[in-house]
């Protein structure tokens, strides 16, 4: 694709959430050619100018499927990175989701626990530090409730099993549903 289907391809696949810019595309494109993750040729001229034309190579394809693999990391900056991959988990088999998911449960269980313990500590007098604390912890239980969705959906569609012991870990099986007809 050249620079302007690619950056309509993305936001229709980010679902609306994210506008890719071309101030941000075209400077990505130029690291990923250097790095072999793509490669580019011109293509056919449209008007005055040739458009170049990018194509994932295979290196391209191995980084892509790490990239959405890579363990999450601390912070706020996972929490946009979370949404990214999820906007391309069908590329990842069903188990691999699943292990993704129950990690960014696991972690935001974790913050649900840091921002419950600030909300009881009694030096948080201040009302707009309190408000900002009660959404916090608000939409971290959403995000929770959002995730043990997908998980349990995801399970259910895949027949993936949790490991005996009742909590759900990475080590999860994978069994393909057998369809009737």
């Amino acid at each position: 694709m050249h620079g302007y289907q690619l950056q309509r391809e993305l936001s229709e696949q980010l679902g609306g959430l994210w506008r890719v810019s071309y101030g941000s595309l075209y400077p990505s494109l130029r690291r990923l050619e250097r790095d072999g993750a793509i490669s580019s040729q011109a293509g056919a001229a449209s008007g005055a100018r040739r458009k170049t034309v990018y194509a994932i190579t295979e290196e391209g394809e191995r980084l892509f499927l790490d990239l959405l693999q890579e363990p999450p990391q601390e912070g706020q900056t996972e929490d946009a990175r979370f949404r990214v991959r999820v906007a391309f988990f069908r590329y990842l088999p069903p188990e691999t989701r699943v292990r993704q998911l129950e990690r960014r449960r696991q972690a935001l269980e974790k913050r649900l626990t840091e921002i419950t313990s600030h909300l009881r500590d009694p030096g948080t007098t201040d009302d707009y530090q309190r408000a900002l604390l009660e959404r916090a912890r608000a939409a971290t239980q959403a995000d929770i409730a959002w995730l043990t969705d997908l998980i349990h959906t995801e399970r259910q569609k895949y027949e993936i099993t949790a490991p005996e012991g009742g909590r759900r870990r990475a080590s999860a099986t994978l069994r393909r549903k057998e369809r009737t007809s």
